[in-house]
């Protein structure tokens, strides 16, 4: 009975968040998985989610330290638990708020699989392109890479939001901010020519609006998505595993490489702070020294 009104406590807190700070779904079913593992945790020791102190938090999170859980995940753990301790105190649902002085772990600043142009030319190339699946994926990495998009902005694509004639995509990304992004020639034209030639192959249903669509006819899945291109790395780099992201981190890489500047790159990818996309600017100040080194004489 306990554990169904601390559910239904999740999913009100998930609710509410949802509609304040027009979160993706993935961010709130992230957020709701975090808080309903701590719940089982503390039911195990017979402690209610609302009446937990600061040492139990603390012993959840060490217990996650002590299992080699990366300082990143335990964040966005705390992160969960802090913003449903504060929702919670805020309605006064709790009289203290356990979270409150819990400070985050410190992490250190990862840098983004490096991939040249070289690498992803290769990635590009990878699918068959005389199969129907092959040119999808074909068009799914030509898209990625030209336009930096999230694999969930690229799954939750539609039509309407591709702009032929301007070559153009417009994309509603993290909390509910649209941008504009140029889409490029090359990338342009096998979208175009997947719409026009593979896509009404696929299509079981004429009210389906999503770009992408899996074998079935429907919407492509992110963990398809994400299988595919780890695959088509596999088979065509002999030292390097990505993930659609390291392909948003080539779109971004490339594009200092070539002299953009910094926020332009910021608005393309949608950062709401340009400190998030001066990690970029760490991989392409190495290469740009690597160049210098080699090639300057007295380098």
């Amino acid at each position: 009975m306990q554990n169904s009104l601390n559910n239904n406590i999740i999913d009100n807190y998930c609710d509410s968040i949802w509609v304040e700070k027009g979160l993706s779904k993935n961010t709130i079913s992230s957020y709701a998985s975090d808080l309903r593992q701590l719940e089982k945790w503390l039911a195990v020791k017979n402690i209610d989610i609302k009446s937990c102190s600061e040492i139990d938090l603390n012993s959840y999170l060490a217990e996650k330290i002590d299992r080699g859980i990366l300082a990143s995940s335990i964040n966005r753990t705390l992160s969960s638990v802090k913003g449903f301790y504060n929702w919670l105190a805020h309605n006064n649902l709790i009289k203290l708020n356990p979270s409150e002085l819990i400070e985050s772990p410190k992490i250190g600043r990862k840098l983004p699989v490096n991939l040249s142009e070289q690498d992803v030319e290769k990635i590009l190339n990878a699918p068959d392109c005389k199969t129907l699946q092959g040119k999808r994926d074909r068009t799914i990495l030509e898209l990625l890479y030209a336009t930096g998009l999230r694999i969930s902005e690229l799954t939750n694509l539609k039509l309407n939001q591709v702009d032929i004639t301007q070559g153009i995509v417009k994309v509603m990304g993290k909390g509910g901010k649209e941008r504009i992004i140029p889409v490029g020639e090359t990338a342009l034209a096998w979208l175009v020519s997947y719409i026009d030639l593979v896509r009404n192959q696929l299509a079981i249903n004429e009210d389906n609006l999503f770009i992408f669509l899996s074998n079935k006819g429907k919407q492509i899945s992110r963990k398809v998505c994400w299988s595919l291109i780890v695959a088509y790395s596999k088979k065509s780099l002999e030292n390097k595993t990505i993930s659609p992201h390291s392909l948003r981190h080539a779109f971004a890489t490339h594009l200092l490489n070539h002299g953009a500047d910094l926020r332009s790159v910021q608005m393309l990818l949608g950062h709401s702070s340009l400190s998030t996309t001066q990690i970029y600017t760490h991989v392409a100040k190495e290469r740009l020294i690597k160049f210098h080194t080699k090639y300057h004489p007295r380098g």
